[in-house]
């Protein structure tokens, strides 16, 4: 979609319009639909603002993009979107933006060491699982990126040997929403032409169940030596995560910054208005929040204290996959995730409970809501995150 923007008058207000037209480019935008006959709709074909455009149109325009980015790919059912074509798409939006790409199969990161990831991708009936590296670079930018973005990718979840039931893997489809976030900000900061370096890595497979699915009680080691013991197969995308997190920071960023679909819990604790995030920096917590707060993709700050480790140390490996009862979970994936984070690299950690919610969130009407990219952008580019 391309609407033609034109600006003047003399309106004021310019959250209230730019508000206006976030929430006009969110409903003009259509999901995927695969009816065997067209829907009979009207859609919006062109805007007009009428006022003057007292904020960042360019800003607004490529969040609003970025947004529905993130929302087609998270809509889409998980026969179209398999590992194989999200690749592929994945590829043509580097060529597109002028991106490098990198595809880490699993030969790849089998000869990394990354084998929480390849734990999860083991039950699949296809050696097609990796994770794609891409970098943006302006122009005099600095080769180490400023900021690397982290996405869970699980395009469907069924659980694994820990199997789901009916309800809980419904909408198992939409479990890749991390990575779609990741991948769509990215793209943003490259259309708004941003003069920091950026990396995004995603983490693509899917968690599937059969005789070669990895099992409770397994042993795996990490891509940085750290030995897991694997309590629950469902509790998948920490484990993805945790290798791509240690690959994302052997390039040094200056922040890192994660998103997932991680937890149950976040949902349980805030349902799914907002989203929960996680700090390693105290010094991050301000911007975190108003962040949230700014772009109306809200936030809520949970603790991070080392006292919670307690629940995930084991007796056989170095760390606890999850605990037994689930209790805090949200908090102790957290813990989890930031033994893969180098000790001397901010990060936060954004566990998406608000990525989907019926008949939608905010300005945006649809069930897949696209939750982080406008969240992500503020906290980039105007609380300036990475001055920490």
């Amino acid at each position: 979609m391309s609407p033609l923007l034109r600006s003047g008058g003399g309106l004021e207000c310019g959250h209230s319009l730019e508000a206006l037209l976030a929430a006009t480019l969110a409903h003009a935008f259509a999901l995927p639909a695969y009816r065997s006959a067209p829907a009979d709709e009207r859609h919006i074909k062109r805007i007009v603002l009428a006022g003057e455009t007292a904020f960042d149109l360019a800003q607004a325009t490529a969040v609003a993009r970025g947004n529905n980015l993130a929302r087609w790919l998270t809509a889409l059912p998980p026969n179209k979107l398999d590992a194989p074509g999200y690749r592929k798409l994945i590829a043509e939006l580097a060529k597109q933006h002028g991106f490098k790409m990198t595809w880490l199969d699993e030969a790849t990161l089998r000869k990394l060491g990354a084998n929480a990831f390849l734990a999860v991708a083991a039950g699949n009936a296809d050696r097609n699982a990796g994770i794609a590296h891409l970098e943006y670079r302006p122009a005099k930018a600095r080769r180490a990126p400023d900021v690397a973005l982290i996405g869970k990718g699980i395009l469907f979840d069924t659980g694994g040997t820990n199997l789901k039931t009916h309800r809980s893997m419904l909408e198992m489809h939409t479990d890749m929403a991390g990575s779609a976030v990741a991948l769509a900000s990215l793209i943003a900061l490259a259309e708004l032409k941003a003069p920091l370096a950026a990396d995004a890595w995603l983490a693509i497979t899917e968690n599937r169940t059969g005789p070669t699915a990895y099992r409770p009680q397994d042993v795996v080691q990490a891509a940085n030596g750290v030995t897991i013991q694997v309590i629950h197969t469902d509790a998948e995308g920490r484990m993805a995560l945790a290798d791509t997190l240690v690959l994302a920071g052997r390039a040094k960023p200056r922040l890192m910054l994660d998103y997932a679909t991680l937890t149950g819990a976040c949902v349980y604790a805030l349902t799914d208005r907002m989203s929960g995030v996680f700090t390693n920096r105290p010094a991050l917590v301000e911007k975190l929040v108003a962040a949230g707060q700014a772009s109306g993709e809200r936030v809520w700050l949970f603790p991070f204290d080392e006292d919670y480790d307690s629940d995930i140390e084991s007796k056989v490996a170095d760390v606890l996959q999850c605990n037994v009862e689930g209790k805090g979970d949200h908090i102790v994936a957290a813990r989890f995730l930031s033994r893969f984070v180098p000790p001397e690299t901010p990060w936060a950690h954004v566990d998406l409970a608000a990525a989907t919610r019926t008949g939608g969130l905010g300005h945006v009407n649809t069930d897949v809501t696209g939750f982080g990219v406008r969240y992500t952008l503020e906290l980039l580019l105007r609380q300036h995150a990475l001055d920490v």
